[in-house]
């Protein structure tokens, strides 16, 4: 398949999985994003695990691994995230990019997305609407913080918790250690 630049969200909409997978759109070019570690998947992992099982119970909305969204043209997928309720009719079920954005978005430090591109991915995040956005570095046991409330460094014995999901919490040391 010729693929023709720049794609818009529609184009990647069309291509073919070999060539979506694994890849987002970042100003109308295909960027690889794969390549995650072992901890990287199992980080991702428990944190799909334990807030899917939290969010269902309260009703708090969605929670879908490295779903991709339409940030203002371009497709990102989130590690993780979460979208509300008052998002859930906006979801197209046979659609690869949401055109919406959700409201966290977690990021995950890997070997092929360095710290400085997850920045700059997570402010993207933030100018489209995104509440929170999280980024968590494994090898430092710390996560960053990015809301409308604050941005914050959070180490190991601090806690992982979220305006957007009242009543959860998790000692990021804890996290850490699970891996």
């Amino acid at each position: 398949m010729q693929l023709v630049s720049p794609l818009t969200i529609d184009d990647f909409e069309q291509l073919p999985d070999e060539l979506a997978y694994y890849h987002e759109l970042v100003d109308g070019e295909l960027v690889d994003v794969s390549g995650n570690t072992l901890g990287h998947n199992r980080l991702r992992d428990l944190l799909i695990m334990m807030l899917l099982s939290y969010v269902n119970e309260h009703k708090l909305g969605s929670v879908v691994g490295e779903q991709e969204y339409d940030f203002g043209g371009n497709a990102h997928g989130p590690d993780v995230s979460l979208f509300g309720p008052d998002k859930a009719g906006l979801a197209d079920d046979k659609k690869r990019v949401q055109r919406f954005v959700p409201d966290l978005a977690i990021e995950i430090v890997s070997e092929s997305d360095t710290f400085a591109k997850l920045v700059k991915k997570v402010d993207r995040y933030r100018d489209f609407g995104t509440k929170e956005s999280w980024i968590f570095d494994i090898d430092s046991r710390r996560a960053f913080l990015f809301s409308e409330e604050r941005d914050v460094v959070l180490r190991d014995y601090q806690q992982f918790e979220s305006s957007l999901i009242p009543g959860f919490s998790i000692r990021l040391g804890d996290l850490f250690d699970r891996l």
